[in-house]
């Protein structure tokens, strides 16, 4: 559990992007091992995004102020990791009409599978689009969400292409 800082300890701020296309939220510092993934996806698909620490459950209306923010800066899509409970997507889901792609973390208790059964459960009318746990859920977030933009962003429609075919010609005809 995170400690609160003490008055002479500084908390680090949210580096803001002037114009962020997604906005990528976790709900612990520990999520961050798997969610650079998300931000590195997309730093290489040359997608604008923000990084955030806000739980569901313990930060709840600084959660709800990001979300404002970010949107109003720009973003079009949010990824949203989070372990067990796994309430962080719904939170932001509620939150925006924007698509949300929510990451489940592996955990020690069931792997991920309670934090993948989480996501998925959501109410009708209040979607999260729940990809793998981990790493290769965290890296097709961000994918996803270029796809998403990609829609209307012929530059971004191009960097994704390109990222299919440099992921198709890294593939060996035989082992080496």
């Amino acid at each position: 559990m995170a400690k609160k800082p003490t008055p002479k300890q500084k908390r680090k701020t949210i580096k803001k992007i002037k114009h962020p296309l997604v906005g990528i939220v976790m709900g612990s510092q520990s999520d961050w091992e798997t969610m650079r993934h998300a931000a590195e996806t997309l730093k290489k698909l040359g997608i604008p995004n923000e990084v955030a620490v806000h739980s569901a459950h313990r930060t709840p209306d600084r959660l709800i102020d990001w979300i404002k923010n970010v949107e109003e800066r720009g973003a079009q899509v949010f990824i949203a990791g989070a372990g067990m409970a796994a309430a962080l997507p719904g939170v932001v889901a509620a939150m925006t009409a924007k698509p949300v792609f929510g990451c489940p973390m592996e955990t020690r208790v069931m792997g991920g599978m309670d934090s993948l059964l989480s996501m998925v459960q959501m109410p009708g009318g209040i979607p999260v689009g729940v990809l793998a746990v981990g790493r290769a859920g965290a890296i097709n977030a961000a994918l996803l969400s270029a796809a998403v933009l990609a829609l209307g962003d012929t530059k971004i429609a191009k960097a994704v292409e390109k990222f299919r075919v440099d992921q198709t010609k890294a593939v060996p005809l035989t082992p080496e």
